[in-house]
């Protein structure tokens, strides 16, 4: 929801996690510019720039087993999806948004790593845009704050 209260998560700090983003190409201008915020924030929260690996994949499809192969790797304290999916003329809209979520959220919970979905789901173009920065920049907050907390809980 834009504009959504979304609380806040004070003191994050990212200085010493390794996190890894998996952005589909599809929709690459919104993409993009989701990448460009996320990145953005976790410098911000202190995550050294080569403690980020980033990866392209086709689309959304594609997003899971990417970030399967880098939960396996056991390098990372949190992974980031991020893609965008537009609403068109077919039940593929449904599809997608639904399997690429359901795929993000099993992975998160069989590796027991926190995993930020921001795969945008949208009605149209101007929407995506609207959400495009806060979108990438909340991925970066959730990743860090959830890598810190389960560190705590373990």
């Amino acid at each position: 929801m834009l504009n959504a209260d979304k609380g806040a998560a004070n003191g994050l700090d990212g200085s010493k996690l390794h996190i890894g983003i998996v952005q589909a190409r599809f929709n690459e201008g919104i993409t993009n510019a989701l990448a460009k915020a996320c990145r953005e924030e976790l410098q911000a929260l202190g995550v050294p720039d080569d403690h980020i690996q980033h990866v392209l994949v086709p689309g959304a499809l594609e997003v899971p087993v990417a970030l399967q192969a880098m939960a396996e790797s056991d390098e990372f304290d949190a992974l980031i999806a991020l893609g965008c999916i537009i609403r068109g003329e077919t039940y593929h809209f449904e599809l997608v948004a639904n399997e690429s979520g359901a795929g993000v959220t099993r992975l998160a919970l069989d590796y027991q790593l926190p995993i930020a979905n921001a795969i945008i789901t949208t009605e149209n173009l101007e929407q995506a845009i609207a959400r495009q920065t806060d979108k990438g920049r909340d991925a970066a907050r959730v990743a860090v704050e959830m890598a810190n907390l389960l560190e705590e809980l373990s």
